[in-house]
């Protein structure tokens, strides 16, 4: 269907220069709501629908101020509900038009692209400004050589532990059973090195007790394993990142423990021992549910009350233990969280999800719950349940496939992997999917990242191709929700699939790239300092041909970014929908360069594979309202 060209430039977002007042909201609380629409549309009416306890409502707006292009229209709800969902229902002389988080539309949309508030919700709103930088400890820096794993110590899946030299290469036959001597006083000694970099947050993969390299399969959740320091090293470690006022996330696997945890070999020994109902038994002792019948990872049973006490549900439970002092850690990152107390006829996932969350903010109300989801996981994500997930689909993988054509399936060797370049119009297409269907307040949470240990390197990803990698790098410091970087990738670290990406980071300065590093520093300095990264909204102005831009729009800061992924020309940018006039100049933020709206379009200059940002220069007074 073709819409009318007024229909692109009728926008709201979750915002604060939509809603007033900005969040937090709570029950009972009256909101005024805001809508642009341009001067020229042919809108006589426009109502806010809502549906308080099931049955709608349609709440009048009355026209606001207008501007030379703009006219604006406000109304008030009251939120009588945990999570409010709303849409714009607005008449013209031929016909209603919805407008939804999805967009403009003359169907009726579903009450899933709704757009939605959340009441008396605790969110870590610290994570606006943060930058995360990941960190897989056996391979970030040996700090403590008399910890460290030797040949033949003990047993991994029954075979003896192997000890590499720094800087060797991670071989894949003996993935999870080597060690490279990476510990916590290694992550503390570095410190100094993340803060110059911009960092403040923390995110290290599995600590806990258990005998491979990458502690996914616990051992004990209660013990940090003495390889890595142990307990006092991480105390330390918490004091050391306090002092630099950076945030700490641990990574804890609930879905299921590994076959040497003491829960577990105390239920084999014994089919009446307490914890035998922690797990499922197809034949006791031998035969059993497991992680993706990987017998070294059985699964855990969220049926048995016992478990759930000792996860989450007692007051000396794993998940709150951490979350105080001395450690008093700041995020828990659940380790597949998509397939957590589900199991056959046994579909517990978002009712333990919601308990994890009661639990973990009953003890640390401001802590970040962030969940593993490599497919949709917005379902979990509506205000009860994750804070946010690992924003593989709505962000990761599209970017990715659109700048060169990566697909998970090919490091997997799935038959259905996909290699061809997603087109422009579906990166646009998906980004606004998954956005649409999460309330604004999560999606500003989300976390945004472009490798991890278990993906290959961004850099390896895109070729080596420098260009390119600073593109996908400033779409991720630019999009809507929470960076994460990938140790290493900030010098040129390279690798491909697991346990290649899980290489040793290179402390010897002449080994990296110190034109990446720098731009790297230059781009979180933006991230953190910017209100329009943060908390601004987000619109989509261009998907065509090889180019994307969109716009971050707080109330005192407009930014304007546009990634090119190949040498083709840049479209003129099309500005109708922002609501700006003609004469509106923006500069380049890395540089003096300076246009100017003319006609409705921005023309950029020419500059091949890049990613540009571009600061309006004296906002007009749009949406500056004081309710």
């Amino acid at each position: 269907m073709h819409y009318p060209t007024w229909t692109s430039a009728v926008h709201h977002d979750g915002s604060a220069l939509y809603l007033q007042p900005s969040q937090p909201y709570h029950l009972g609380q009256q909101v005024t709501m805001r809508l642009r629409t341009p001067l020229d549309s042919p809108i006589t009416q426009a109502f806010i629908r809502i549906c308080p306890d099931g049955e709608q409502t349609f709440v009048a707006m009355q026209p606001a101020e207008r501007t030379e292009t703009l006219q604006w229209w406000q109304g008030q709800i009251t939120l009588s509900m945990p999570r409010t969902g709303y849409r714009f229902w607005l008449m013209t002389e031929h016909g209603g038009w919805w407008l939804s988080a999805a967009g403009m539309q003359r169907s009726t949309p579903t009450d899933a692209t709704d757009f939605k508030l959340l009441a008396d919700y605790h969110a870590p709103t610290w994570v606006h400004s943060a930058v995360f930088y990941q960190i897989f400890p056996d391979r970030f820096c040996d700090g403590e050589p008399s910890n460290n794993v030797v040949d033949g110590e003990y047993t991994v899946y029954g075979r003896p532990t192997i000890a590499r030299q720094w800087g060797e290469a991670p071989q894949k036959a003996t993935g999870g059973i080597e060690f490279f001597g990476g510990d916590l006083q290694g992550i503390s000694q570095k410190l100094d090195y993340l803060e110059q970099l911009g960092i403040n947050a923390l995110y290290l993969t599995p600590i806990f007790t258990a005998p491979s390299n990458h502690k996914y399969d616990t051992a004990d959740y209660l013990q940090i394993d003495q390889h890595f320091g142990g307990e006092a090293a991480l105390a330390e470690l918490r004091q050391a990142t306090q002092r630099y006022q950076m945030k700490l996330m641990l990574d804890i696997v609930l879905n299921h423990c590994g076959y040497t945890h003491h829960w577990f070999t105390a239920a084999q020994a014994d089919v009446n021992a307490p914890t035998a109902d922690y797990f499922s038994w197809k034949q006791h002792p031998n035969e059993y549910e497991s992680w993706l019948g990987h017998r070294s990872l059985p699964k855990l049973n969220y049926t048995s009350h016992g478990l759930r006490q000792a996860i989450y549900g007692s007051e000396q439970a794993i998940i709150r233990h951490w979350l105080r002092q001395p450690y008093a850690i700041d995020g828990w990152r659940i380790d597949v969280a998509n397939m957590l107390a589900r199991q056959g006829s046994s579909q517990l996932g978002h009712k333990i999800g919601r308990a994890l969350r009661r639990a973990v903010k009953a003890e640390a109300p401001e802590a970040y719950l962030l969940g593993e989801h490599f497919y949709d996981g917005t379902n979990h994500l509506q205000g009860d349940e994750l804070d946010a997930s690992m924003n593989y689909r709505g962000f990761t993988f599209p970017t990715l496939q659109w700048l060169v054509g990566f697909d998970m399936a090919s490091v997997w060797n799935l038959v259905w992997e996909d290699r061809a370049l997603l087109p422009t119009e579906a990166l646009g297409e998906q980004w606004r999917a998954f956005l649409a269907v999460i309330p604004w307040q999560v999606a500003l949470q989300q976390f945004n990242l472009l490798d991890s240990h278990d993906t290959p390197r961004l850099l390896t990803i895109v070729g080596g191709d420098l260009a390119l990698h600073q593109v996908a790098v400033t779409l991720q410091m630019t999009f809507p929700g929470v960076p994460c970087i990938y140790y290493g990738d900030e010098v040129g670290l390279q690798g491909g699939g697991d346990p290649e990406c899980r290489g040793c980071m290179p402390w010897d300065a002449q080994a990296w790239n110190h034109d990446l590093l720098g731009f790297y520093r230059s781009l979180i300095g933006l991230r953190r300092s910017s209100s329009a990264l943060s908390v601004g909204g987000f619109q989509l102005l261009l998907a065509e041909g090889d180019t994307v831009a969109f716009m971050r729009r707080s109330a005192d800061e407009c930014l304007l970014i546009v990634a090119q992924r190949a040498a083709t020309n840049i479209p003129p940018i099309p500005m109708l929908a922002t609501g700006l006039a003609d004469g509106t100049s923006f500069v380049l933020v890395a540089g003096p360069t300076e246009i100017a709206i003319q006609a409705g379009v921005l023309v950029l200059p020419q500059t091949g594979i890049s990613a540009s940002l571009w600061r309006m220069q004296q906002p007009k007074a749009e949406g500056n309202y004081e309710g």
